[in-house]
């Protein structure tokens, strides 16, 4: 996947990684793709739940020692 914009939001609690992924989100162009680092386990629900209501498409998301990663189309 070509990724626009990884962010890293390691060690932030709820509901901080949602915050700076919508500010991410927010500077990129519609269809660019932000890929999302977190190690908060409430991102499992949190994620695809935001990204719905914001119209835009959860790809994949994957957990990798501890950390959940998500890639996230703009809508």
């Amino acid at each position: 996947m070509n990724v626009d914009k990884v962010l890293d939001v390691k060690g932030l609690a709820c509901p901080m990684p949602i915050v700076k992924s919508k500010m991410a989100i927010n500077a990129l162009e519609e269809g660019q793709l932000l890929e999302v680092h977190t190690t908060d386990k409430g991102a499992k629900n949190d994620f695809p739940a935001w990204a719905k209501s914001g119209g835009h498409e959860l790809l994949k998301h994957e957990e990798e020692d501890d950390v959940l990663k998500f890639w996230i189309k703009k809508g």
